[in-house]
């Protein structure tokens, strides 16, 4: 094995705030100084600089990933106890914002090899696991009409959205896209014959601001694109429990703003965020390059369609964990994004799904691994890591 140097981290959360210590510290000195913490300029600004970098009309911010997606969910309408499809092999927060916005959830598989959500699964639920009624369909599954599409962004790469939409379009679905993880990231739109960021195509997009995304805060953030001015007002009110201004509630609502010195850091951090991006993407390129040829390791699969902005570098083993412990011992940090699909949680046990409900999501699970990616990381890390996974292999 490869022991030379020291310790490589999985994220480097430090370096970047010591980098941008001065303004950082600025920005939470002109929020003590002015006294307004909560909305107010600093939030306004940052949304209309996070708008124009997704190419939506709208960015409302919000307090967190998981309010963007309910609220998305709640501006479209849906009737309660509708049925949203989603993907089994997403953070937890995509199915709670679900069933929090009064609704249902279903899943739907994943592409084998991009993990995203497989267009002709979707199609295939909508025709063979679906009833019509008055036009709509209704899901055998849960008994009620299907009314949504969640596709997620998986590790920082768009699923095909030109086929999503299509599928959902025939059957009067409302997209909405869970961009947590893909903040700039592109997909490249045959029917518009150009290259569209995340957030901007569906009803709207939901991103969060957790401090480890690729624009993160410093502590929680989130924020919903759209391009209905109907919907941003909606989700406007619904972060403010339900104010259309002060003391006055058109609808019941949440506690769910932007805070004035995360907006600060935010748009501070937005500004390096293609910087950051082109980092990311080199990184990942220097580690397919270095891993080609290894026949137990896939390297993650970039379609000529899609622009990825590698929020997670994820490779396949099928020996993933003698590899994780034998990078663990030469101090390489590794994670697991996600190791047991949804439909198998015990929180979600009620839907009676077992073992090959969903193969691909589920193949994928047992075979992932989150190796070290951020923008700071070095060609000499890359190297090390790289090698310390030939190493194992070898053995």
């Amino acid at each position: 094995m490869n022991k030379t140097g020291g310790p490589i981290p999985f994220l480097d959360l430090i370096t970047p705030h010591m980098e941008l210590e001065k303004e950082i510290i600025e920005s939470v000195r002109e929020a003590l100084m002015g006294g307004r913490f909560i909305g107010g300029s600093a939030v306004e600004g940052f949304e209309r600089e996070f708008a124009a970098y997704t190419g939506a009309k709208h960015a409302i911010g919000v307090g967190s990933g998981t309010d963007a997606l309910r609220f998305a969910l709640m501006a479209a309408d849906l009737k309660e106890g509708d049925t949203v499809l989603t993907v089994p092999n997403s953070f937890i927060a995509t199915t709670e914002a679900i069933t929090q916005a009064g609704l249902k959830i279903d899943f739907v598989d994943v592409d084998a090899k991009t993990c995203n959500m497989a267009p002709e699964k979707l199609e295939e639920y909508l025709e063979n696991r679906c009833v019509y009624k008055n036009g709509s369909p209704v899901s055998r599954k849960t008994g009620t009409r299907v009314s949504a599409v969640i596709p997620v962004h998986l590790y920082g790469q768009m699923a095909q959205m030109d086929e999503i939409s299509e599928i959902s379009s025939r059957s009067n679905l409302v997209v909405i896209e869970d961009a947590c993880q893909a903040h700039g990231a592109q997909y490249f739109s045959k029917k518009h014959n150009m290259w569209e960021k995340a957030g901007a195509i569906g009803f709207a997009g939901a991103f969060s601001f957790y401090p480890g995304k690729n624009l993160g805060a410093c502590g929680e953030a989130g924020a919903v694109t759209t391009n209905s001015d109907e919907a941003a007002d909606k989700i406007r009110m619904l972060r403010d429990h339900g104010q259309s201004k002060k003391y006055y509630h058109e609808i019941e609502g949440f506690n769910g703003r932007l805070d004035a010195i995360q907006a600060s850091i935010l748009k501070i951090k937005l500004r390096l965020l293609p910087a950051w991006t082109v980092s990311r993407r080199s990184r990942a390129s220097l580690y397919n390059e270095l891993l080609s040829g290894i026949e137990s390791v896939v390297t993650p699969y970039e379609p000529e369609w899609s622009k990825a902005v590698y929020h997670l570098y994820v490779i396949r083993a099928k020996n993933r964990g003698a590899l994780q412990k034998s990078l663990a011992a030469v101090n390489i940090a590794t994670a697991l994004h996600y190791p047991v699909p949804l439909h198998l949680q015990r929180a979600y046990s009620h839907f009676g799904y077992a073992e090959g409900s969903f193969p691909s999501a589920e193949k994928a699970a047992v075979e992932i691994l989150s190796l070290p990616m951020f923008p700071g990381l070095t060609d000499e890390q890359v190297g090390r890591v790289s090698a310390a996974i030939r190493d194992s292999i070898s053995l």
